[in-house]
């Protein structure tokens, strides 16, 4: 399911980079260990980089932000993945 604010944001290609590597992250940190309030920080601190930064325009980082956040409660996203089981080697 597609919504009109990320049509739009998907139309940028600086904007999807720079959501690509936040998905990521927030995947990677969640593998390490972290947990939702931590990576719901680290979203907040690289939002509030990307302002300070000027990189992209203030409407494209908001619809990063919206986006994002939605990535981070899909709990499908942040599923453990399963052990792989012991071989037998009877």
């Amino acid at each position: 399911m597609t919504t009109s604010k990320t049509a739009t944001m998907l139309q940028d290609a600086q904007t999807i980079r720079y959501y690509q590597r936040l998905t990521d992250a927030l995947v990677e940190l969640w593998d390490r260990g972290y947990r939702f309030e931590e990576l719901r920080q680290f979203l907040d601190g690289y939002v509030a980089a990307l302002r300070h930064s000027d990189a992209i325009e203030v409407y494209l980082i908001h619809q990063l932000e919206e986006a994002a956040t939605r990535f981070l409660f899909d709990q499908s996203n942040f599923v453990m993945p399963l052990p792989e089981p012991e071989p037998d080697y009877r």
